[in-house]
């Protein structure tokens, strides 16, 4: 009897862990997988840190609604890793993310490091000065103090001109509040940067406009980062981003953000 009662107990045991590994593995097998995408949450509107809880988790701007649209179609979990933007393909190669959506601009140097998606949005470099400024094209700034953000197309084209013409000298900022800051306060005459940022960045503030300089700044395509050779999550990035251009939801963020 108690051999019975011992080969019953070790069949009850058996036959709970059983159950239990199934219950665990049932519940796994229904939890969605995780895209990650790294950005660098300083570039009003299409990243930045909401306090008040953002589109996806306190991050808010553009480039989130679109990555949380992207997750939806691919029915996966979408989350965000706030990395330096200069550290961004750095942490993409070192499988830290899984894509990159950063405003970052499509060129020939970052397309040696990683693949891009086709381009969701065009924009161009423009000039932020005081209103009482003598700057009215970039040939404006040469010998003034630019400011300009690390990594960011505005850097680039100040070293383009630095380089062509001689005279540029600016100093790189880690983020675009600082480099503003800046120029409030009067220690540098003009900062670069993207053109929806720029009128982001100025808000109601009336000590400040925008100068455009169409001659001198070419226009610029954002495109989603991905590790070389990951075809299989590119083209179903591409397919995510064709859909939302076709039925205008990149445009309702652009307008909702802007």
């Amino acid at each position: 009897m108690k051999k019975f009662l011992k080969i019953a107990s070790v069949v009850l045991v058996v036959a709970a862990l059983v159950t239990a590994f199934t219950a665990c593995g049932g519940k796994q097998e229904t939890e969605k997988k995780a895209l990650v995408f790294g950005t660098n949450a300083e570039f009003p509107p299409f990243e930045f840190v909401n306090s008040e809880g953002g589109t996806i988790d306190k991050f808010d701007g553009i480039d989130m609604g679109i990555a949380k649209k992207i997750g939806e179609d691919l029915d996966m979990e979408t989350k965000i890793e706030n990395i330096e933007f200069d550290s961004l393909i750095v942490a993409l190669n070192n499988g830290q993310v899984d894509a990159l959506i950063a405003g970052m601009t499509i060129n020939e140097e970052r397309k040696q490091s990683v693949d891009f998606s086709i381009p969701y949005y065009t924009a161009v470099q423009v000039m932020i000065v005081k209103t009482d400024s003598d700057i009215k094209s970039a040939a404006d700034m040469k010998d003034k103090r630019i400011a300009v953000v690390q990594g960011y197309t505005g850097e680039s084209c100040v070293k383009d001109l630095a380089e062509k013409n001689g005279g540029y000298n600016y100093e790189a900022f880690k983020k675009g509040t600082e480099a503003i800051l800046e120029l409030e306060n009067g220690r540098c005459d003009v900062v670069v940067i993207d053109s929806i940022t720029a009128k982001n960045f100025i808000g109601d503030k009336q000590d400040l406009k925008i100068v455009e300089d169409s001659t001198a700044f070419e226009s610029e395509q954002y495109g989603i980062a991905v590790k070389k050779g990951n075809t299989e999550l590119l083209e179903k990035i591409n397919a995510s981003l064709e859909k939302m251009l076709a039925d205008g939801t990149i445009d309702n963020l652009a307008v909702k953000f802007g």
